[in-house]
């Protein structure tokens, strides 16, 4: 008889946006942080892409992980700044029915507590159908410090997308 596992494992997909990274003129690190900071028991990564800072192909990746991939989670990291190349919330809200705000909300309220330059972050947290798509920085560090703000809430959020778990508003 196999042994029952304590909680549902999701799947996720991580999608790394650098100009720089898909030109092989800089090392993907935030990609690979983010796999590492998924405790693999409960996340099982299976698929992690890196994309130049094109719109196109960002909502094209993002769309493949939610309706083929049948992502619970979507992980990008990067081009979600000022610079005119930074798309990557667009290109999200592109393809996604509904947006989750609450998570870029508190992920940047966390990150002001360490630098005030958390407030330039355009981020966006949405889903699309029943995944659920998440911008984070560009830098390692900042993944981690955004990963902190959310971890703990997020298992709930997709068992609500899966329909495992009742909405528990506060009383």
């Amino acid at each position: 008889m196999a042994e029952k596992k304590d909680f549902p494992v999701f799947r996720v997909g991580i999608v790394t946006s650098s100009d720089k990274g898909y030109q092989g003129e800089r090392e993907d690190k935030s990609g690979p942080r983010i796999k590492e900071l998924l405790p693999a028991e409960q996340y099982e990564v299976v698929s992690m892409r890196l994309l130049p800072d094109e719109r196109a192909m960002i909502e094209e990746e993002l769309i493949r992980l939610a309706d083929l991939e049948q992502c619970d989670l979507v992980l990008t990291t990067g081009g979600t700044g000022f610079s005119m190349r930074d798309v990557t919330p667009e290109a999200t809200l592109a393809v996604s029915g509904r947006v989750a705000p609450g998570i870029a909300e508190a992920i940047r309220a966390g990150s002001m507590a360490i630098t005030k330059r958390a407030m330039l972050s355009r981020a966006v947290s949405a889903i699309r159908h029943r995944t659920l798509i998440i911008n984070l920085p560009g830098s390692p560090k900042a993944c981690m410090e955004s990963m902190d703000v959310f971890m703990d809430t997020i298992p709930h959020a997709m068992g609500l997308l899966r329909n495992e778990v009742q909405d528990c508003a506060r009383k």
